[in-house]
């Protein structure tokens, strides 16, 4: 089985909070992995070598500073009235709308959803905002959210 039902997410309740709520066709279409199929995302499309963003080192693409171009402040924009991500996220991004993305916080903990949802959705997924990266299957565009506010934008390579 490639994925667990939302409920049994560790920290589910990010995508019940009262204050953000998700619709249920969105809902639907945020499939957390299964641990197997969270490793073999992981392993794939982030690191072979660590678990967790706090740990990348020489050879993690994301600990290579050529891979970054530019930040930005997403903080202030979760805790405003804006809905939308910051833009020069989906400038970067610019993906279509039913292309696939993985959310990935750590080796066991991937979520799998379209850029739509994500796009709808973000103040809830960054209720995480431990170094998660956002990654498009087949796509070479990246984003990391760190917990200090900001985000980097880069293309791996």
């Amino acid at each position: 089985m490639s994925y667990i039902p939302l409920e049994q997410l560790k920290n589910a309740w990010i995508f019940r909070h009262k204050s953000l709520v998700i619709s249920e066709q969105d809902i639907a279409k945020i499939k957390p992995m299964s641990q197997q199929r969270a490793n073999i995302v992981w392993d794939t499309f982030i690191s072979k070598q660590v678990d967790h963003p706090d740990f990348f080192k020489k050879g993690d693409w994301p600990f290579d500073n050529d891979t970054w171009s530019e930040q930005g402040k997403w903080e202030s924009i979760w805790d405003s009235d804006d809905v939308d991500l910051p833009a020069l996220i989906t400038q970067h991004l610019n993906w279509d709308n039913n292309t696939v993305v993985y959310f990935c916080s750590a080796r066991n903990n991937v979520i799998e959803t379209t850029w739509l949802v994500f796009k709808r959705c973000w103040k809830n997924f960054l209720f995480i905002d431990d170094g998660p990266l956002l990654v498009g299957k087949k796509r070479k565009e990246a984003v990391q959210f760190n917990a200090n506010g900001l985000f980097k934008i880069g293309t791996k390579k």
